[in-house]
């Protein structure tokens, strides 16, 4: 991608992250991303750079997809008078496809981070991450749900 545009980009979310889409801002994180861009120049130039940063957006929007439908699913059951008789938790031994250390982190960081799950350990020999869910009512889904969800966007970010 070229470093100019990479630039702009850089630009705007500046903009976006500081709340501000002035003249002199819009200026000002053109002058940091660019500084940035040099830095990290020989890795921005690769060839390979723009599709991994489209998958690291498309893991980021599934994240928070997955952040509001999880929150808006324990809130409808904690809001419901009988909870005990509603919600079916459950640890569930999910079978690891990543193998690294940075990805196995970052797939056990966004199951805690989304409502109603939480990541609980890994086992010893690396193949299952131990996760508890405050309703599971197919365990198989629930697997399937995030081998094709999380887990492959994980792997697509790092491989």
């Amino acid at each position: 991608m070229n470093l100019a545009l990479l630039t702009i980009v850089l630009a705007v979310g500046w903009a976006a992250a500081t709340g501000g889409f002035t003249l002199p801002n819009l200026l000002l994180g053109a002058v940091v991303g660019a500084a940035g861009l040099f830095v990290v120049r020989r890795y921005v130039s690769r060839p390979h750079a723009l599709p991994r940063a489209w998958r690291i957006v498309s893991l980021a929007l599934l994240f928070l997809r997955e952040l509001l439908l999880s929150a808006l699913r324990v809130a409808r059951l904690v809001i419901r008078p009988d909870l005990k008789a509603h919600i079916r938790p459950a640890i569930i031994a999910f079978p690891l496809t990543v193998t690294g250390d940075a990805e196995i982190t970052l797939l056990a960081n966004l199951i805690t981070l989304t409502p109603g799950t939480l990541s609980v350990d890994v086992s010893e020999d690396r193949r299952f991450l131990y996760i508890h869910a405050i309703h599971v009512t197919d365990r198989d889904a629930f697997i399937r749900e995030i081998a094709t969800g999380f887990e492959s966007r994980v792997m697509g970010v790092f491989r």
